[in-house]
C-alpha cells in the first residue's frame, strides 16, 4: 500500500512538472521545465543608455553605456540556483567583490563625469557557469547554464555593436581577481592580459616587438591604427600597466614591471580572445587581474580604486584613441 502511495504522488509530481512551463520554488527562482525553450535572444531589446537590462531569473546583468568601453564581469557571481548542477571539472574559485569593483567604477564615472561604460554582469556563481570559457566547458550541458552563457555574451556583443556603430572603435576590459601564489606569495600588482605569455613578455623589446605580430594580441586594432609599437604600447610609459603605476597601483606589464620574470601570470583567457582578435570588428579587449588587498579587500579600496581607474581610462583614451571621454 505504501509503495502504490508513494508511486501515486511521484506521477502527480511529474504530471504536474510535465503540465506546468515553470514554478516558483522556495529558493526565489522561477525553474522553466521547458527544457530550454526560451525567448529569442535580444527579445528585450532595443537597449538604452539609462536602462537595466535583466536576463532570465535575473542571472546576467546588462547596463547600456554611453562610452567606448565595456566592463564584463564573469566571475564575480554568487547565485546557486537549484536548476543548475554545479560543474564537474574546470576552476570554480570566485572573483571576489568584482562585482562591487564594477559596479563601483561605473558609478564613480557616472557621479563625476556623467558618463558609464557598458556593463555586464554574470551573477551565477562560477560553480554554476564560468562566462569566460567556451560554453562546452562554461555550461557543461545544463540548458540554464547555457541560456545565462548566451546572454551575457550577447549583451556584449550588443554592447560591441552600439560603441562600433556610435564610436568606430573600443575596449573590453574583462575583469578579474587574482589571490596568493601557490608558494603564499601575494602579489599586489594588477595583470594585465594582452594574450602574451609570460615567456613573451620576458623578452627585450627589441625581441618583442620583431617577434610578435600585432595579430597574435588583443589590442591589434590600437597597434595597427597608430603608430606605437608594441613595447611601447603594453610597457611604455603611456602603457595602460604605466598609467596604473602613475595613479599609485602596481602593475604587470608596465614600464616599473616589464616582464614576469617566471613568476605567475595569467595573460587573457576565452573573453579577451573573442573580443579582442576578431578582425571583422573595429576592437580590442584587455583581461584585469586585480589584486584582492589594497583593491578589493573593503568598500574603501574599491571607492579609492574607482577613482584611479577613471583617470587612467581617460588618459589611455587620449593616447591611443585621441579621444577625452571626461
Amino acid at each position: 500500500m505504501i509503495h502504490m502511495i508513494i508511486r501515486s504522488v511521484s506521477f502527480f509530481l511529474l504530471s504536474f512538472i510535465i503540465s506546468c512551463s515553470s514554478i516558483t520554488t522556495n529558493d526565489g527562482f522561477e525553474y522553466d521545465f521547458s527544457d530550454g525553450n526560451f525567448k529569442t535572444l535580444g527579445s528585450d531589446g532595443p537597449y538604452f543608455y539609462g536602462e537595466q537590462y535583466s536576463g532570465r531569473n535575473n542571472y546576467i546583468n546588462y547596463y547600456p553605456g554611453n562610452i567606448p568601453v565595456i566592463l564584463s564581469i564573469p566571475h564575480g557571481g554568487e547565485l546557486v540556483p537549484l536548476e543548475i548542477s554545479d560543474r564537474t571539472y574546470g576552476v570554480s574559485v570566485t572573483d571576489s567583490n568584482t562585482i562591487e569593483l564594477g559596479t563601483s567604477i561605473s558609478d564613480y564615472m557616472y557621479e563625476n563625469f556623467n558618463i558609464r561604460p557598458y556593463l555586464i554582469i554574470n551573477n551565477l556563481k562560477r560553480t554554476k557557469m564560468d562566462a569566460n570559457r567556451d560554453k562546452v566547458e562554461a555550461a557543461q550541458n545544463n540548458v540554464f547554464a547555457e541560456r545565462a552563457f548566451d546572454e551575457f555574451h550577447y549583451y556584449i556583443s550588443s554592447a560591441r555593436e552600439d560603441i562600433i556603430l556610435n564610436f568606430g572603435t573600443g575596449i573590453l576590459f574583462d575583469i578579474h581577481g587574482h589571490g596568493p601564489n601557490p608558494d603564499g606569495f601575494v602579489d599586489l600588482r594588477t595583470w594585465i592580459g594582452y594574450l602574451l605569455s609570460g615567456n613573451e613578455l620576458d623578452q627585450n623589446d627589441k625581441d618583442l616587438d620583431f617577434n610578435i605580430s600585432s595579430n597574435d594580441t588583443s589590442i591589434f586594432n590600437i597597434l595597427s591604427s597608430s603608430n606605437h609599437l608594441l613595447s611601447d604600447v603594453i610597457r611604455g610609459t603611456n602603457s595602460l600597466g604605466s598609467l596604473f603605476e602613475i595613479y599609485g597601483y602596481s602593475a604587470l606589464p608596465s614600464s616599473m614591471s616589464p616582464s614576469p620574470e617566471g613568476m605567475r601570470y595569467f595573460s587573457g583567457g576565452y573573453n579577451t580572445v573573442i573580443y579582442g582578435t576578431d578582425s571583422d570588428y573595429n576592437f580590442n579587449a584587455i583581461q584585469l587581474e586585480f589584486p584582492y588587498p589594497t583593491i578589493r579587500d573593503n568598500q574603501n579600496s574599491i571607492n579609492t580604486f574607482a577613482e584611479a581607474f577613471a583617470s587612467v581610462i581617460h588618459d589611455y583614451f587620449i593616447t591611443y584613441f585621441n579621444v577625452d571621454l571626461f
